[in-house]
């Protein structure tokens, strides 16, 4: 029986540890790298929204069951542009009649980032073909183990060392505005709805995390968000009452608010030789729409798919690299470029653009298959429906 193929993973966040387990479900050996031991990788302060893109491959990959008492859904997303008033209240009635009629349906859920890389590193501890390497000097094990991989998958971020040993560049685009992330509890919105707001600074997602609890991402000029950063707990709770509609009122602060840089990037080329990259590795886009993990997850997707195509002897390891990227390009920069243009329209003042989204939020309004056809492009990307030889 021939030996099964090698695949290194270099880092083990959402994406990384979730490519591992796809190749070890696919048959292939496994090693999983990462400078970090098991408890930094579980301890970020991070909630993700998910789409259903995403449910499908928990459900392939047998996690979606066990994340279950931890996922939040939301069976209403409403968008809101504030500086207009309009309001788009999305539905599982626009999901379509077949998804809409599942009792368990939901728009999208949230997950807690503690839950999901605790199962995570369970599942992939528990694989008798992993091997987890964690806490460790990546450059050292990577030119040092004695037998070479077939396949190395970076996963290791947006600032990757090894897409940058690799010779690979990126194209990047900052915006001028960042996003600060922080958990609260509010009065006046449902447990179970979940809010885009459009104001002219940035967009502003509120997520339920259930019960009262939800996070909340806030974009805006990056030093407006170091000054809201520094505020002490009384004062930011005074700043964010002023952003929020009247209808929400904020009751407690759960964390420390973190603000980060926010910038739309791309990487040249999706490989190169027998690595390829996944996740924030490759590609990098605001966080409007919830479209940040969902993106990077659909990455893994593909893998999964050209790892059970060798497995099955239907590829030859050496062409994985090369069919995983050219299926992954128009999804990508879809994908980028409708972000991109979400913030550019919601996120200004200019009159014409004001006109056009006043337009647009008014026919999604009117029209129900308008908001089930952006919901489908949402929450499956954008591949699925505008080019099916990508499925």
């Amino acid at each position: 029986m021939p030996t099964p193929p090698l695949a290194r993973v270099v880092g083990a966040g959402p994406t990384g540890a979730l490519a591992a387990l796809v190749l070890a479900q696919a048959g292939w050996r496994v090693q999983l790298l990462d400078p970090l031991g098991t408890g930094p990788l579980k301890a970020r302060s991070r909630a993700y929204a998910l789409n259903h893109s995403s449910q499908d491959l928990l459900q392939q990959c047998q996690l979606w069951e066990a994340l279950g008492p931890d996922l939040v859904p939301f069976r209403q997303l409403e968008l809101c542009d504030l500086s207009s008033g309009q309001r788009v209240p999305f539905s599982t009635a626009d999901l379509g009649r077949q998804r809409s009629q599942r009792p368990d349906e939901a728009v999208g859920w949230v997950l807690d980032h503690g839950p999901l890389m605790t199962l995570l590193l369970e599942r992939l501890a528990a694989h008798p073909a992993v091997d987890l390497q964690l806490g460790s000097n990546i450059t050292a094990i990577s030119t040092g183990a004695p037998e070479p991989p077939d396949l190395t998958v970076v996963a290791d971020g947006g600032g990757s060392s090894t897409r940058s040993a690799l010779g690979i560049g990126h194209w990047s685009l900052p915006y001028r505005q960042g996003c600060l992330t922080v958990k609260v509890r509010l009065r006046g919105c449902a447990p179970d709805q979940a809010w885009e707001l459009f104001r002219p600074e940035g967009p502003f997602a509120v997520l339920p995390l259930g019960g009262d609890t939800f996070q909340l991402v806030w974009s805006a000029p990056a030093e407006r968000l170091r000054r809201l950063e520094s505020l002490d707990p009384v004062a930011f709770l005074e700043a964010l009452a002023g952003v929020l509609p009247n209808t929400i009122q904020v009751d407690t602060l759960l964390d420390r608010p973190r603000a980060y840089p926010v910038a739309l990037e791309l990487a040249r080329r999706l490989h190169r030789g027998s690595a390829l990259l996944v996740g924030e590795t490759a590609h990098r886009c605001h966080p409007v729409g919830g479209q940040g993990l969902n993106l990077c997850w659909r990455d893994v997707a593909e893998l999964r798919r050209q790892a059970l195509r060798v497995s099955r002897g239907r590829l030859s390891p050496r062409r994985l690299g090369a069919a995983y990227a050219f299926r992954r390009w128009g999804d990508l920069l879809i994908t980028l470029l409708a972000t991109d243009l979400l913030v550019r329209l919601f996120s200004n003042r200019f009159p014409p653009a004001r006109a056009l989204r006043q337009l647009a939020l008014a026919a999604l309004g009117r029209w129900g298959f308008l908001r089930a056809a952006l919901l489908g492009l949402m929450t499956f990307g954008p591949c699925r429906r505008l080019l099916p030889w990508s499925e």
